[in-house]
C-alpha cells in the first residue's frame, strides 16, 4: 500500500490524553465502558480520527478492515500483527498475506494497540477491555489466513477453525465491497488459470480486458492495484454481491461462493436485501473481533506497538 498506518495512527493519538493510566480489569471481562472513567470519549474520539484519516485517504477504510482480519486470525485479536521481527520472534508482518503492506504504527502509551485495530463504528460497538499480545507468529500467518487462490472448502475449514462459520464467509468477505488487490493475488485468473495456460473462462469478458491491460503478464505489475469493486469503491455498501452474479468477482476466492448453492443463496439474499447484509455485517464483526481475546493478567498495553515490552 502506498500510505503508511502513521496517516491513520497520528489522527486517532492526537486527540487523546496521553497520561490517562487506564483502569483494572478482571481477567474474564470486557465491557463497553471499560475507558468511560479514564477517556469518557474515547469512542467519539477514535471515531473522528478514523473518519479524518479516511477523508484524506479513503483506502485507509478497507485497509482497517483488513488489518484487523489479519490480527484476529492468527493466534487471536491480540495486536500481534503490529509486532516488528526480533532475534526471537518472526513476526506476522512479512508473511506472504501481508506482503507489501506497510505497517507502521506509532505508539500511544496507556492504551491497548488493539484499539488501532478494532473498527469503531456506531453500527458495531466492541466491546472493551482488550490486552496487547506479548508473541507473534510468521508461519501461523502464513497457514491461518485464507489465501486469494483456495477453494471454498479451505475457506470455510479456515474460518471453522476460528469458531466462525460458513454465513460469517460469506458476509465477511462483503468487506471486499471496498479497498483494492494487487495483481499478483488474481493474475492466474487472467493468463494461466488452473495452470491451463488461458484466462478464468468464467471471468467477465470485458472486465477481463480491463484488468488485463491494468496487469499485464510480467513481474513487475505484480504490485500494481485494481478495486475489488469498481463501481463503488469507496462506498460500503452490497454492489460486491451483484458482481459476483455477474461473474465478476476480483478474487477467485470470492468468486467461488458462487459455485456452492449454500453461499450462493446468501450472495443472492444479500442483493435484495441490502440492510441484511449490513446487520449481518456487523455482527459477524463483533464475533471476529471476540476470538482469541486477552485480559486481566494475560498480555499487557505495550509502550511500543511494535515491541513488546
Amino acid at each position: 500500500m502506498e500510505h503508511t498506518w502513521d496517516t491513520l495512527l497520528t489522527c486517532v493519538t492526537l486527540f487523546c490524553f496521553l497520561f490517562i493510566i487506564p483502569p483494572l480489569v478482571s481477567p474474564q471481562q470486557l465491557n463497553y465502558k471499560f475507558y468511560d472513567s479514564s477517556c469518557p470519549n474515547l469512542t467519539k474520539i477514535v471515531q473522528q480520527g478514523v473518519w479524518s484519516a479516511i477523508a484524506n485517504d479513503s483506502r485507509i477504510a478497507a485497509s482497517l478492515l483488513r488489518l484487523h482480519f489479519h490480527d484476529c486470525f492468527v493466534n487471536g485479536c491480540d495486536a500481534s500483527v503490529l509486532l516488528d521481527d526480533t532475534s526471537t520472534l518472526q513476526g506476522e508482518k512479512n508473511a506472504i498475506p501481508n506482503k507489501d503492506s506497510e505497517i507502521q504504527p506509532e505508539a500511544l502509551s496507556n492504551f491497548s494497540c488493539l484499539l488501532y485495530l478494532q473498527p469503531c463504528n456506531r453500527y458495531w460497538p466492541v466491546a472493551l477491555g482488550r490486552w496487547d499480545g506479548t508473541t507473534a507468529s510468521k508461519d501461523a500467518a502464513n497457514n491461518d489466513l485464507p489465501s486469494p487462490f483456495e477453494p471454498l472448502e479451505n475457506i470455510t475449514a479456515k474460518f471453522t477453525a476460528k469458531g466462525l462459520d460458513m454465513k460469517d464467509v460469506v458476509v465477511l468477505s462483503g468487506a471486499h465491497t471496498i479497498g483494492f488487490a494487487q495483481c499478483f493475488t488474481f493474475k492466474p485468473r487472467l493468463f494461466n488459470f488452473d495452470d491451463s495456460g488461458q484466462p478464468d473462462p468464467t471471468l467477465d469478458t470485458s472486465l477481463l480486458t480491463n484488468l488485463q491491460s491494468v496487469c499485464p503478464n510480467q513481474a513487475d505489475s505484480d504490485t500494481k492495484l485494481a478495486p475489488l469493486d469498481p463501481v463503488t469503491s469507496t462506498k460500503f455498501d452490497n454492489v460486491y454481491f451483484k458482481r459476483l452474479v455477474n461473474n465478476s468477482g476480483l478474487l477467485q476466492s470470492d468468486q467461488v461462493r458462487m459455485g456452492d448453492n449454500r453461499t450462493a443463496s446468501m450472495v443472492i439474499s444479500y442483493i435484495r436485501f441490502p440492510y441484511l447484509f449490513n446487520k449481518d455485517f456487523g455482527a459477524s464483526m463483533v464475533k471476529m473481533a471476540n476470538i482469541g481475546v486477552l485480559t486481566g493478567q494475560s498480555g499487557q498495553i505495550r509502550k511500543n506497538c511494535r515491541v513488546v515490552n
